[in-house]
């Protein structure tokens, strides 16, 4: 095989090697006749070597040296990884030419430094991030700026040796461009559950990683560069103020009822223990009208940004637990044992997932375990899935998911389920179901991803685990109703009953969302109902003359 660099190259790596004076080593994690690009890759670091003697190159069989493969977690080939006296957790896998030369070049000069040339404030910021860290850049080797990506993910990780980078190439890896719905590079994967496009400066990054992993600390430095900017506008709630409206909650419906009030100019308070409800849960959202692919997170920034931007204010880190009246006044207390007064009320407090409560469950929520077979089912197309729970939930999930997963296990601790006849019917007659009965999840199995579930027997006498890579948990909902049990008359389903304009039997009592008896449960749906409580709200303060503020004409 020719040279892969040529003369005029080498001449300028060994004039940008000369000043390295400590050995760097190149290992190569390769396999005889197993990838085309493999040979490739080995005669270009062959050729790489030959220009400074302080590179040294080890080639290491992916099959034969499995040892050394598992030690540096290398899991793909080919893999390349640059080291000197300590291992940075920096990787390459597939080709290294194209732009993405000068990538690995980069990371030899950075590590032969040892200098990440970051402000001292944002390596230290770098520094202080106490948990792993894993990123994956996928790129393209025609990418003129994935190099910059790749660069600046490889000095966090030289700074911090929880943080291991991979720069991955994803036409050498398709499925992993087909996992990270990889559509325009450089996209950069954190921990699998937060990504990004684009070649991001060190310090947008940084706040990118909190994001996905320390989203409270993320949200307070970044409500703080907004507030410096003048685009959040948001104030503490104040126990001795009255509010023209109170809104109960913090998901879809709260959200929008909140913009829909503020733009009428009304004095609103929101109130609720965490921005998003169930949405936070949910992977991707592929149905919501404008926003064509988006991760369920990342669409509750997007809409606790907009509400930001108007002056309500907002309370967060304390449910409501009680809601009463007096006289034309509403009134909430929270488990911190504060107290609000509104003129008029807007419950949107939602529903919330049952959980099985099993080791591994938290971890996967929105990384494998989902609740919502409507939104996400497409994600599981050709895949294995299970779902657990033996209603009419659970067998509407796995219609929903019959005509894209390849396998769908429903498991259920009973052998009678409490679904309709019809439901249960087409699931039998399905060529890809196959039902697991007086079976329980014992435990969510998987490190990085899910990979599957281990089930027991009822009776305990039977174990299995099941190689799956998503699970739906349709064990039920229960709705957030327990401020107002003793308040408003609730359904048999513990929802609160509402007019079509989203009144109640209590004067300036309004709902909206899942808390309701609206028959079907979506985020479009949800706003929209927010929305209508926000305007039929306004239109009550309105005529009772209990405004304190004047209305828009927005």
């Amino acid at each position: 095989m020719a040279d892969l660099i040529d003369d005029k190259t080498k001449k300028e790596l060994k004039r940008m090697l000369a000043p390295v004076q400590t050995s760097v080593n190149i290992l190569y994690f390769t396999q005889e006749n197993a990838c085309p690009m493999c040979r490739e890759q080995q005669k270009l670091l062959e050729d790489l070597v030959t220009t400074s003697d302080k590179l040294i190159l080890k080639v290491y069989d992916f099959d034969k040296d499995s040892d050394q493969a598992r030690k540096y977690r290398i899991d793909k080939i080919p893999a390349t990884m640059v080291v000197s006296n300590k291992d940075y957790g920096i990787r390459f896998y597939g080709l290294t030419a194209g732009y993405e030369f000068s990538s690995l070049v980069g990371a030899i000069l950075m590590i032969a430094e040892g200098q990440s040339h970051l402000s001292p404030e944002l390596e230290k910021a770098i520094n202080s991030i106490d948990e792993p860290i894993h990123i994956q850049v996928m790129v393209t080797l025609t990418c003129p700026y994935c190099p910059r990506a790749v660069h600046t993910a490889q000095q966090m990780a030289l700074i911090n040796d929880l943080i291991r980078v991979d720069m991955v190439d994803s036409a050498e890896f398709p499925q992993l461009a087909q996992r990270y719905d990889v559509s325009s590079v450089p996209k950069t994967v954190i921990n699998e559950v937060h990504s990004f496009v684009g070649a991001l400066p060190a310090e947008a990054v940084y706040l990118e990683i909190l994001k996905a992993t320390k989203p409270e600390e993320y949200r307070r430095l970044e409500e703080a560069m907004r507030e410096a900017k003048g685009v959040r506008q948001v104030r503490k709630p104040d126990p001795e103020h009255e509010y023209d409206v109170i809104i109960v909650g913090a998901g879809p419906a709260a959200m929008s009822a909140a913009i829909y009030t503020a733009r009428k100019e009304l004095d609103v308070l929101l109130i609720a223990k965490e921005i998003g409800g169930q949405i936070t849960y949910t992977t991707t959202v592929e149905n919501y009208l404008g926003l064509i692919d988006i991760d369920g997170k990342e669409m509750v920034e997007q809409f606790r940004a907009q509400i930001e931007r108007f002056p309500i204010a907002e309370g967060l880190g304390s449910s409501v637990v009680v809601v009463k009246k007096k006289g034309d006044r509403l009134i909430v207390q929270t488990e911190d044992g504060q107290q609000f007064t509104g003129n008029s009320l807007i419950y949107c407090a939602g529903k919330e997932y049952r959980l099985l409560g099993v080791p591994g469950e938290k971890r996967f929520i929105g990384r494998g375990i989902a609740f919502c077979a409507t939104c996400d089912a497409p994600l599981y197309k050709d895949k294995k899935v299970a779902v657990v729970g033996g209603s009419n939930s659970a067998f509407t999930a796995v219609r929903d998911l019959v005509n894209f997963a390849q396998e769908i296990h429903l498991i259920h601790r009973r052998d009678t389920f409490k679904a309709d006849p019809v439901l249960v019917k087409e699931a039998k007659q399905a060529k890809n179901v196959t039902f697991h009965t007086n079976m329980v999840v014992q435990e969510i199995l998987g490190e990085d991803k899910l990979t599957g579930i281990r089930l027991q027997s009822t009776d305990g006498k039977e174990r299995q685990d099941l190689l799956v890579d998503g699970v739906f948990i349709e064990i039920g909902l229960t709705p957030n109703t327990n401020p107002v049990k003793d308040f408003v008359k609730l359904n048999q389903r513990g929802e609160i009953p509402v007019a079509r304009d989203n009144s109640t039997d209590i004067a300036g009592f309004f709902a909206a969302g899942d808390a309701t008896d609206i028959p079907e449960k979506q985020i479009i749906i949800a706003a929209g109902e927010g929305a209508k409580a926000a305007l039929s709200a306004t239109k009550y303060l309105k005529e009772k003359k209990l405004i304190h503020k004047k209305i828009g004409t927005s």
